[in-house]
């Protein structure tokens, strides 16, 4: 069985950089090069982001979940504004994590029950 966090890594943590790399780029009009140095990554990753190659399967699932969806603008938002560093965007995404596991929403990774215990 593998860790929670490996999975979370793998498959949910791409399909929130894809959220917030799209709003960057979409609604704030920033090319995929500041996107990628706001967010710590390189412009292949956000093109594989913004195609929605890496997460595609669980993009839809979190941007319908308002919590997620509030979180994600906020990153946004902060990053736009330069009032989050990228310590705080990591702990905002550690924070939607916990918020996720410890309210049984990960079962977005279907036969992984690892995820659905605390």
């Amino acid at each position: 069985m593998k860790n929670p966090c490996e999975m979370i890594a793998r498959y949910i943590l791409p399909a929130f950089r894809s959220l917030i790399a799209k709003g960057l780029i979409d609604d704030h009009g920033f090319t995929q090069v500041a996107a990628a140095a706001k967010l710590g990554t390189t412009q292949a990753s956000i093109s594989y982001y913004i195609s929605s190659k890496r997460g595609e399967k669980y993009i839809n699932l979190l941007k319908n979940n308002q919590h997620v969806q509030k979180k994600i603008n906020e990153i946004i938002e902060g990053l736009v504004t330069t009032s989050f560093s990228s310590e705080e965007v990591t702990g905002t995404l550690c924070d939607l994590c916990i918020f996720l596991r410890d309210n049984n929403q990960l079962n977005l990774i279907q036969g992984d029950d690892v995820l659905h215990k605390k």
